[in-house]
């Protein structure tokens, strides 16, 4: 493993500290499987705490105690962090300590008595239903490129997948038969995904005439590719969707996870139960999934208030 830089102002960690760093990202990477950009988080993370643990003396693991992880939040929070990243952080240094207690590096899991700031999560942007369409409907070239894209919206509105998870998407992933996706989610977990006639159509349009003009000997089973051939790659795909909907008048700027937010949100506004909507996004709890059930709440009391004689 090719070790970290230090910052130049920074001393080394202790070397009981930084080997169990190493050791615990590595349980991240191959036996949790976490993202490269997970993994990334945590680390940043972590030595920061460490780096603050080893000024106050700390030498091993089991010296984080319960008065050190209190102190480096409060001096996070003395230099203008925001309760967000508060909270993020309280609850990377409970995984990391659940961790170490586990392995026997510490006698005890002090992160179990640390509280940390509840982060405000902002409702999330997304779009109208009639936007929603219009973004879509747009492309209808019969180029490579105009089906491509056209495939992509039509996937990302209709499943609400992550952007990750549609690059990752191969040919034998689509069943057309039953308009089902098999997708390989966060954690390496999979799951079904239906889509609808629309995502239908424009998938037999982009493997039948659009796909065939690209593919490659780089194109493997990739169900999208780039122009080159290749596998597409998720900046191409939030370049789509960010083109596309500065298309559409009065649409806010939205991300491929901004597709995903108005996906769940309109599925709930339609009827649909917040069970069906947390398998459907791949959520590994309920609470993830409710923060749809609060836009929709915002939406209504919006129409309300525009609508009431008496709001």
């Amino acid at each position: 493993m090719v070790p970290v830089p230090q910052p130049v102002d920074e001393p080394p960690l202790p070397a009981a500290l930084d080997r169990a760093l190493e050791q615990f990202l590595d349980h991240l990477r191959f036996e949790r499987d976490r993202s490269p950009h997970t993994v990334r988080a945590y680390e940043g993370d972590l030595r920061s705490l460490l780096r603050h643990a080893a000024r106050l003396g700390v030498t091993e693991p089991s010296g984080l105690d319960l008065a050190v992880l209190r102190s480096w939040l409060a001096r996070l929070r003395t230099g203008g962090a925001a309760r967000t990243s508060l909270a993020r952080r309280g609850s990377t240094a409970r995984v990391f300590t659940a961790w170490t207690a586990r392995t026997g590096l510490a006698p005890v899991d002090a992160g179990l008595a640390l509280a940390s700031p509840k982060g405000h999560r902002p409702l999330p942007d997304v779009l109208r239903p009639d936007e929603a369409v219009r973004l879509v409907e747009q492309t209808d070239g019969e180029d490579p490129a105009e089906l491509r894209d056209r495939a992509v919206l039509e996937l990302l509105y209709a499943t609400g997948v992550r952007v990750g998870e549609l690059c990752g998407l191969d040919l034998d992933d689509v069943d057309t038969a039953r308009g089902v996706l098999r997708v390989l989610g966060k954690g390496r977990r999979e799951r079904t995904v239906p889509y609808g006639r629309p995502a239908q159509q424009a998938l037999e349009r982009w493997l039948t005439t659009g796909r065939p003009a690209w593919a490659t000997c780089r194109s493997g089973a990739a169900l999208l590719l780039g122009v080159r051939g290749g596998r597409i790659d998720p900046r191409t795909v939030r370049t789509v969707v960010h083109v596309r909907l500065r298309a559409v008048p009065g649409a806010p700027d939205l991300g491929p996870h901004g597709l995903r937010h108005s996906a769940a949100t309109h599925l709930l506004e339609g009827g649909a139960d917040l069970r069906s909507v947390q398998e459907l996004l791949g959520h590994a709890t309920l609470a993830t999934t409710q923060i749809y059930t609060h836009v929709s709440v915002e939406r209504l009391r919006t129409s309300y208030e525009r609508a009431h004689p008496r709001a």
